[in-house]
């Protein structure tokens, strides 16, 4: 509410002194060329095109496989088709994991298949599988208050469920199952670890993601269920049965690999060492092809970055850098690499401002800004809502870190803001084989793209500082 109150005080009071620095308002010339920009976005189809490009020519790009190479490659060629003015990449150092298959079956008390998805860096069952009566623990708190050695023998099941929230606020509570279950599990000494998907549909897709490994902690086989086959195991329990299941999960350790972050730039034209970024992250998990999370990320800023280059008469101010992170989905992995290189290499202090598309396809309603952006900087971002009005966007009180991969940068105190996305469907098919182009409405991307054209030219192009 305080930054909410701050903006409505520098809108109706251009002339306000703040830590000796004078507002520097965004230009009428400036202004109009954002709606320019907006307006003939929302005619283009690029975004669009360049996500079906990446989910048609390459698919899925889970770090260690040849999608992914096949995706960084499909990146830097694809920069360079676009016309960025600079195109490279970054190695990124991290240790690989991929899935070799999985099954699970109810023996007793009714045989029947299940459907099970192992999660990232699960470990492999021994050979021929295991068996295990189920144990059923409503939440990740539960589990984790089960006495040491108290499920030898036994499979742990948590089969708590996600609320369906526009913001996605429900992923949060029950995503503690998957990152952190698996050691909850593994100290109460059970064999293996079930999960409710984390997500919210009914289908028979299990909804994969990376599971997080402690040093000291014995390796356990981890997967997610499907959320109708959580149900049957539910029913059973209430008809007063215990489960008997065999999970059967190969996997393997790829150990130390190199992925990359991929990145262009549309060079500014005065001040070229200042960096806006924008961007999304390439990987994706093996079992759709990647076309919300994060493919739309990825077309979305990519076409955004270059609409502006395209379109306007002069390069904006500053240099807009797409960047496309690398190994995401286990752990930011290439955020973070990119985050440690701008320390080392000192360039973290031209980072201006930034901004992540990692939740999918659907519309942006909402405009926040971090904690980090100067209180003589607020009117900037009040004045990119009010241009993204017509979009359907308003300004939000409360703070962002701009997105999953701009949390390294964020820790760092780089300013940015968040621009919101409606994803009530979005857990619908995160991490599940249903993550495929289909599921992307073309006019939805333009909605985005025309948003982050606003967003990226204005941070662009206003000669002020966001810090």
């Amino acid at each position: 509410m305080r930054i909410f109150i701050t903006s409505l005080l520098l809108l109706v009071s251009p002339t306000i002194i703040l830590a000796n620095d004078q507002l520097i308002p965004v230009s009428e010339k400036t202004k109009k060329t954002a709606a320019l920009l907006r307006d003939s976005a929302l005619k283009n189809n690029s975004a669009y095109e360049i996500l079906s490009s990446l989910t048609t020519e390459v698919g899925a790009r889970h770090p260690g496989t040849p999608g992914e190479k096949n995706g960084i490659d499909w990146g830097v060629r694809t920069f360079k088709k676009l016309g960025f003015d600079k195109v490279w990449t970054e190695d990124v150092q991290m240790n690989g994991w991929v899935r070799v298959s999985e099954t699970a079956e109810v023996m007793a008390p009714y045989y029947q298949k299940l459907v099970i998805s192992a999660l990232g860096r699960s470990s492999s069952t021994p050979e021929g599988g295991l068996k295990g009566d189920i144990v059923e623990f409503e939440t990740y708190a539960d589990l984790d208050k089960a006495a040491q050695g108290s499920l030898q023998g036994k499979i742990a099941f948590i089969s708590n469920r996600m609320e369906r929230k526009i913001d996605g606020a429900g992923y949060g509570p029950a995503n503690i199952a998957r990152t952190k279950g698996y050691m909850a599990a593994a100290k109460a000494g059970a064999s293996a670890l079930l999960i409710r998907s984390i997500g919210t549909d009914d289908h028979r897709n299990p909804h994969t993601g990376g599971t997080n490994i402690f040093k000291g902690v014995t390796s356990i086989p981890v997967a997610a269920l499907s959320n109708p086959d959580a149900d049957q195991l539910e029913r059973l329990f209430a008809l007063g049965h215990t489960p008997k299941v065999k999970l059967n999960i190969k996997t393997k350790d790829l150990g130390p690999i190199v992925t990359k972050n991929v990145i262009g730039e549309i060079t500014g034209r005065e001040k070229p060492n200042e960096i806006v970024v924008i961007g999304g992250h390439l990987d994706s998990w093996d079992l759709g092809t990647g076309a919300v999370d994060d493919g739309a990320g990825v077309a979305i800023t990519m076409a955004a970055a270059n609409f502006i280059k395209n379109t306007v008469k002069e390069r904006p101010r500053r240099t807009i850098r797409v960047i496309l992170w690398g190994a995401e989905e286990l752990g930011l992995i290439g955020a973070r690499a990119y985050a440690k290189a701008r320390q080392e290499d000192g360039t973290l202090k031209d980072h201006i401002i930034g901004s992540e598309s990692d939740f999918g396809a659907g519309p942006v309603y909402g405009l926040k800004s971090s904690e980090h952006v100067a209180p003589k900087a607020i009117h900037v971002i009040d004045t990119m809502a009010g241009l993204m009005g017509p979009l359907g966007v308003t300004r939000r009180s409360g703070g962002t870190m701009g997105g999953p991969d701009m949390i390294p940068l964020h820790a760092l105190g780089i300013p940015s803001v968040g621009l919101m996305q409606n994803g009530e469907d979005y857990f619908d098919l995160h991490h599940t084989p249903d993550d495929t182009l289909d599921k992307v409405d073309p006019k939805m991307m333009r909605q985005n793209m025309a948003v982050w054209t606003v967003f990226a030219y204005i941070a662009a192009e206003w000669p002020g500082t966001f810090k």
